[in-house]
């Protein structure tokens, strides 16, 4: 069970990106994919998520080849710009997704959000905007957006860049923390030693 890719490519124009990249991350296991600039780790992570579609390959979750268009919230993502809405609260962040895509009710979508919130430490920022938070808060803010739709795997791309090596570990600890709960992470990293700390596989990309 867990998240199987196989046979996976993508290419822009002439230039080949991606080429049968095959992997599996077990449930409950953490996977960095690491590798240069230029290697495809973003793009590999957005054919997962169905943001790109890939030229060929397949994805599966729990033995089920999934349809990128269709994954109802299987798959979250924790991006590397985190991309928060700007004019919304940082509750209305999380409670959007819940709320818009899985018709959650309101009131049960903020009760899950503030207990979301409270557990990363951001309970007192929850009536705030993005513009205000620190990138560490804006961090855990973007993860508990992801959460907030339960996916099955949650991936990151480069949670630790522009960060001090004090946030680095804040990182670390999430993910880890995570993985005690049986979360599937899969992390794009450039970053050798978070990988090393945090990952039960590695897999190791290059750019073609």
């Amino acid at each position: 069970m867990g998240l199987k890719v196989r046979n996976l490519a993508k290419s822009y124009g002439s230039r080949q990106i991606l080429q049968d990249v095959n992997f599996d991350v077990q449930d409950g296991e953490v996977l960095c994919i690491v590798g240069p600039s230029g290697a495809g780790k973003t793009t590999l992570l957005r054919c997962i998520t169905g943001l790109e579609e890939a030229d060929s390959g397949q994805v599966e979750i729990d033995d089920q080849v999934i349809n990128p268009d269709d994954l109802k919230g299987e798959i979250g993502v924790v991006f590397q710009d985190f991309n928060l809405f700007p004019n919304l609260s940082i509750e209305e962040n999380v409670t959007l997704a819940p709320i818009m895509v899985a018709k959650m009710a309101k009131e049960e979508a903020i009760a899950a959000a503030d207990n979301l919130l409270d557990q990363l430490g951001l309970d007192k920022v929850k009536k705030l905007y993005p513009y205000q938070l620190s990138g560490g808060q804006k961090q855990r803010v973007a993860l508990a957006r992801a959460l907030a739709m339960k996916p099955k795997i949650l991936c990151y791309d480069e949670p630790t860049s522009a960060l001090d090596s004090g946030m680095r570990s804040e990182v670390e600890k999430m993910v880890l923390n995570l993985k005690k709960d049986g979360m599937t992470q899969l992390i794009i990293t450039h970053d050798d030693q978070f990988a090393q700390n945090v990952a039960d596989s590695i897999l190791q990309v290059k750019a073609l």
